[in-house]
């Protein structure tokens, strides 16, 4: 059977299983019901709570304008000693929207700086949005947003909310759209999501973290579709066990060497309750994965093209050449482990991509002021889809965590709902489409006056490329970053508050240049009311890349004084 008709008969598959459990479900009595098997930017004194306010049943829209200037000084600690000074104005809004049938969160801000001397002129657009509204019965349209700024360091990583502003940082941004349909043919539950995504990464040009050596083929930008489908029964509504079936298909389009990422995928599933908080599940499958590209322009003696950007020129002439191309059966087994409406535990284990795969989720709530979260991830995407895929994880309600010093969205949102973290897929901007595994965590607290959070993870990524290409140095290269991010932030009385950032990050290369890397950097704000309107802050914080030779290690220390002004 070819390809084609094997996903046409996978397809067909699905549809042709749904339609019994559709008529069985119409025809049949329902049995025994189952049941359900970091700081905030804040200069006001209150504060700002990630907690969501959806679950106490009320209706909330607080939307908040405000414009800034202050003065911002940076000192150069490491390699060099030079000290820049900036006069900075800025523009935002904070939004949390939370009603029956539509909740979002957004903060945007707009910075421009004034350099004196030495120092460059500069804007910065960055912020981050994530929201839905019902627009019919079951029907609602979901939506975010993410601009951020990253430095790139000469391994490929990349680090988020950099003080220092030179020709290694670059502005990150990715947006998505599309409509989600939840609805019921007697007891089937039907599901249906479709999004479309786009992601761009501003660097200019290949970036060279040492003079004279090899650019980092740094991503340019994508387009990703994301649509699915799923039909399936809760167990004891029609048979003793859960039945369902789905179909997911991803394609993302990545404008570095026309390369481009397509996963189909169909598979049924079912789930057999072992008690009143424990089920176990088990699915099998059809996929098909493929990642291809082209080659770049080649000059008379066989050598690449690099064109004025600073990336490969790409041969748009030429055949479209494999890099990965698996196709088979999927399969997996888990455990849905739900002791109560405040824990739940998800884990599965089988085989996908060719090889073995696991995933999981874990949550703890165990109060309205607190909650754990854990997952377990395994996929294929380029640096865009990954982004697209981790904004669109976004809860809707939220409250941005942002750089006092610089005004960027920090790798975490303070929020109590789910993850909430970014860190782990923006960090590294290597053009190539790789498969991706990690694990990430997050805690978050409000204590009284005091609110705080923390998340830390582990990512792995295998660099997939096809061979007799320019991009085949980088097939089968492993790189990994561990990494740390927490916030801690409250209120000293009714006119003041504080807050405080850490990062911290770990990246193994793995391309045996030993160009291993650390970076860490850490802020602390003071905030005071003036008056209703007016708020004043002081803020100092430092940042720095620790790296192996012949990259230099460099350490900035800055401070800023800044008014704001709240609409």
């Amino acid at each position: 059977m070819s390809r084609h008709k094997a996903r046409l008969a996978a397809l067909a598959a699905v549809v042709a299983c749904a339609l019994p459990f559709s008529a069985l479900a119409q025809s049949s009595d329902s049995g025994p019901g189952g049941g359900d098997g970091p700081g905030a930017d804040a200069p006001k004194a209150e504060g700002k709570s990630a907690r969501g306010k959806r679950g106490s049943g009320g209706r909330q829209t607080k939307i908040q304008p405000y414009i800034e200037a202050g003065h911002l000084i940076t000192a150069e600690l490491e390699p060099g000693n030079d000290v820049l000074t900036y006069s900075v104005i800025a523009a935002g809004v904070d939004a949390e929207i939370a009603g029956v049938n539509n909740a979002a969160s957004i903060s945007l801000r707009y910075e421009h700086r004034f350099g004196w001397g030495k120092a460059d002129d500069s804007d910065t657009a960055s912020g981050v949005a994530r929201g839905y509204t019902t627009v019919a019965p079951g029907v609602r349209i979901e939506a975010g947003g993410l601009a951020t700024r990253t430095r790139i360091d000469g391994d490929g990583s990349s680090v988020l909310g950099p003080l220092r502003d030179d020709d290694s940082v670059t502005q990150i941004y990715s947006v998505y759209a599309g409509p989600s349909v939840a609805t019921h043919v007697g007891d089937v539950a039907i599901n249906a999501n479709y999004r479309i995504g786009y992601t761009k990464v501003e660097q200019p040009d290949g970036f060279r973290g040492v003079p004279d050596s090899p650019a980092v083929d740094v991503f340019d930008e994508s387009t990703v579709q994301v649509a699915d489908i799923h039909a399936g029964v809760q167990p004891y509504e029609v048979l003793p066990v859960g039945l369902g079936v789905g179909a997911t298909y991803y394609r993302e389009d990545i404008s570095n060497l026309d390369q481009r990422v397509e996963d189909f995928s169909a598979r049924a599933d079912v789930t057999v309750p072992i008690s009143q908080s424990v089920a176990l599940m088990a699915g099998v499958g059809y996929e098909d994965v493929q990642i291809s590209a082209r080659d770049a322009v080649r000059d008379a003696g066989g050598v690449p093209v690099v064109g004025p950007d600073g990336r490969y020129v790409t041969d748009k002439s030429g055949p479209r050449v494999i890099a990965y191309d698996v196709d088979g059966l999927i399969w997996d087994a888990g455990v849905l482990w739900r002791p109560s409406q405040r824990t739940k535990l998800e884990a599965h284990v089988g085989r996908r991509y060719g090889s073995t795969s696991v995933t999981g989720t874990f949550g703890y709530s165990p109060n309205s002021r607190s909650s754990i979260n854990v997952a377990v991830y395994d996929n294929i995407a380029g640096f865009g889809g990954q982004v697209n895929r981790a904004l669109a994880d976004l809860p809707a309600e939220f409250s941005a965590v942002r750089n006092p010093l610089t005004g960027d969205i920090g790798g975490c949102v303070a929020t109590l709902e789910q993850n909430g973290c970014l860190t782990n897929v923006l960090g590294s901007v290597r053009s190539s489409t790789y498969r991706g595994r990690g694990v990430m965590a997050t805690y978050a607290l409000e204590l009284g006056r005091l609110t705080t959070g923390i998340g830390a993870g582990y990512d792995r990524r295998k660099f997939i490329a096809p061979r007799g290409t320019v991009l085949a140095s980088a097939n089968g290269i492993v790189d990994e970053q561990y990494w740390l991010t927490t916030y801690l932030n409250g209120r000293i009385d009714s006119h003041s508050s504080f807050s405080t950032n850490l990062y911290a990050s770990w990246f193994r290369n793995g391309t045996g240049s030993g160009r291993d890397s650390s970076a860490i950097g850490a802020t602390a704000a003071y905030f005071r009311n003036l008056t209703d309107k007016i708020s004043a802050s002081a803020a100092v914080g430092v940042d720095g890349v620790k790296a192996e030779a012949p990259l230099e290690d460099f350490w900035t220390a800055s401070a800023l004084f800044g008014i704001r002004y709240n609409f």
